[in-house]
């Protein structure tokens, strides 16, 4: 495992990726290649206090969100990615285990390696994962900013904060 998890029981959220870039790999740290806008994003929609740097990522869990991703043994540009490197059973299992309130997979890739489809789209999906709800959001990867859109990140934050507000 590359970068371990960052799953706890009771979170709001879990973002899943496909698998770490090579400056995470180098930091130990989810999304910290520079060009990537990850912690910028989560500050700008208001899911945490402040912008957080990559190597604070454990603290996320205080604010109801967890990380993973569906490669946990391989690094690189999601084209460098082996299919046999993904596992899906395991990652359906660890939310199975963990029971977030939404799960939000932050790349179309990402997405559609866990659903098995081609054809994508950004927001809330059909299916959920055993009654959890299912969304996709942008790629925050420097990589992907052509394809980016703050819209669908603005909605996943205000289902995050329903959520929290209609929890017991």
């Amino acid at each position: 495992m590359i970068i371990p998890d960052l799953l706890t029981e009771g979170l709001s959220l879990v973002l899943c990726g496909t698998a770490p870039s090579r400056a995470s790999k180098e930091a130990g740290a989810y999304y910290a290649h520079p060009g990537n806008i990850f912690w910028k994003t989560l500050h700008a929609i208001g899911l945490t206090p402040h912008q957080l740097e990559p190597g604070q990522y454990p603290m996320l869990t205080r604010f109801g969100i967890g990380l993973t991703d569906l490669n946990k043994v391989e690094w690189g540009a999601d084209s460098d990615l082996s299919r046999s490197g993904f596992d899906v059973p395991s990652f359906t299992a660890k939310m199975r285990c963990f029971r977030p309130g939404l799960i939000a997979f932050d790349s179309k890739y990402a997405a559609a390696t866990y659903f098995g489809k081609k054809t994508i789209s950004y927001g809330l999906q059909a299916e959920s994962l055993d009654g959890i709800p299912l969304l996709v959001v942008p790629s925050t990867s420097g990589r992907a900013r052509g394809y980016f859109d703050l819209a669908p990140w603005h909605d996943l934050a205000e289902r995050v904060r329903a959520l929290r507000l209609s929890a017991p």
